[in-house]
């Protein structure tokens, strides 16, 4: 290695680290125009003095729900103060009182005193503050399902929705969003909530492979300089985040890919550093997704790593035949077990000839078997 092709201590590969933030609010959504469209069109009365409208947004993690909202607001935010867009997570935030902090806090631009303010008074705050604009406040939701699980969802959206019937404001706003396909969160709100709340359902469908390249492709034009990632490694950045169906995973992997390069003071990512930053990334994945599996499936899926890091055939009749000489399991089990390794998104099944289908692991076959072993498995 020439020193030409090191990089001196004060040199970077980012032109903007901050691009590969999940914070980061790009300024173009590619790929989101539609949903972008209708959120617009449901804001656009508070716009005018009216009201905005009420939504669920509802897609799999990593969609670029809350993306697509924070950009919106960010856009509301340097047109007008006639609407004052907050957004809340409800991840950290699920209390009325950790909720109204919140708006609070993004009402004024400081937090409310920690001691002695009564939930009345913050709302009082925070009311006459919209009085004072003639504003209406349009409230973000983010991961709203969680507020389900604390029992707090309608008691939120009925006291948020019905703030101008006792305040005397313009009638707010509210954006739910969630990550949980198995909630339905407008069937969720109780008959109270559901006379004032009426949403429209924004749906945001996973990403193709093509899409996420091009996603990734633009963060990394913004975020890195020319040549840092070769277009092969890109390839297979974009490959694993189409694996997850989550940009984010994507997003991560290139900023830790660089990060390692930049460390050895290397001017461009290599495989080695994208295998290391995606065995970081992916990691966590892999541990939720095999938390889900049962004793027998995780037996099996422990069973298909080894095999495949051998180099075995991997057509799945082969790995049936030789899977029954270790482990008690009948054919019809065989499969039940492999669909769900599928559902599951531990491995893929892939169309082929011969004898059925091939089973392709979508991690690595060694972090697959470390995952899946049991403490009573050698």
């Amino acid at each position: 290695m020439t020193h030409s092709s090191l990089l001196r201590s004060d040199e970077t590969l980012f032109r903007d680290r901050e691009v590969f933030e999940f914070t980061f609010v790009p300024e173009h959504l590619h790929y989101r125009d539609v949903q972008v469209r209708e959120l617009a069109s449901l804001l656009r009365p508070a716009l005018r003095g009216g009201s905005a409208g009420n939504a669920v947004l509802r897609g799999p993690p990593g969609t670029r729900k809350t993306t697509t909202v924070r950009r919106i607001f960010a856009e509301v935010a340097e047109v007008t103060r006639r609407v004052v867009p907050v957004w809340v997570n409800c991840l950290h935030d699920r209390t009325p009182s950790a909720v109204y902090r919140c708006i609070f806090e993004q009402v004024f631009g400081h937090a409310p005193p920690t001691t002695g303010r009564h939930l009345d008074e913050i709302k009082r705050g925070i009311v006459s503050r919209l009085r004072e604009e003639d504003a209406a406040l349009v409230v973000c939701l983010d991961d709203a399902n969680y507020l389900t699980a604390a029992g707090t969802f309608n008691t939120l959206l009925y006291q948020i929705l019905r703030l101008y019937e006792k305040w005397d404001v313009r009638k707010a706003g509210v954006l739910a969003v969630c990550s949980d396909l198995s909630r339905n969160l407008a069937a969720e709100a109780d008959e109270r909530v559901r006379s004032v709340f009426h949403p429209v359902e924004v749906n945001f469908l996973p990403y193709g492979k093509a899409k996420f390249r091009g996603i990734l492709a633009d963060r990394i034009r913004q975020g890195l300089y020319p040549g840092v990632m070769p277009p092969p490694l890109l390839d297979r950045i974009m490959g694993i985040t189409a694996g997850e169906q989550d940009i984010r995973v994507g997003i991560d992997l290139v900023r830790l890919a660089v990060l390692r390069a930049e460390k050895d003071g290397r001017r461009r990512v290599t495989a080695g550093d994208v295998a290391a930053a995606a065995r970081s990334v992916t990691a966590p994945a892999l541990q939720a997704r095999v938390a889900g599996l049962s004793e027998g499936e995780r037996a099996l899926a422990c069973w298909i790593a080894e095999r495949s890091g051998e180099g075995a055939d991997m057509a799945s009749g082969a790995v049936y035949e030789a899977a029954r000489e270790y482990l008690p399991i009948g054919k019809t089990t065989y499969h039940e077990h492999l669909n769900r390794l599928a559902e599951t998104g531990i491995v893929d099944l892939v169309p082929g000839t011969g004898r059925g289908r091939a089973v392709c692991l979508r991690y690595d076959a060694g972090d697959v078997a470390a995952a899946c072993r049991t403490p009573d498995r050698p």
